[in-house]
């Protein structure tokens, strides 16, 4: 799990989360490290960065 649920249950504020929303919001996040990650390898660096994204 990459993402922290108390963090995002507070940046909802007074809305509630549900289960599954966690496991997709965390999918999403996967996707976007695998994503960023493929970008930096193929400009030839080891470090992911902001740009990547």
């Amino acid at each position: 799990m990459l993402i922290v649920k108390n963090a995002v249950k507070d940046a909802a504020g007074s809305k509630n989360v549900s289960a599954d929303f966690y496991d997709k919001l965390n999918e999403k996040v996967q996707d976007l490290v695998d994503r960023a990650a493929e970008r930096a390898e193929a400009n030839g660096r080891k470090t992911i960065q902001a740009r990547d994204l």
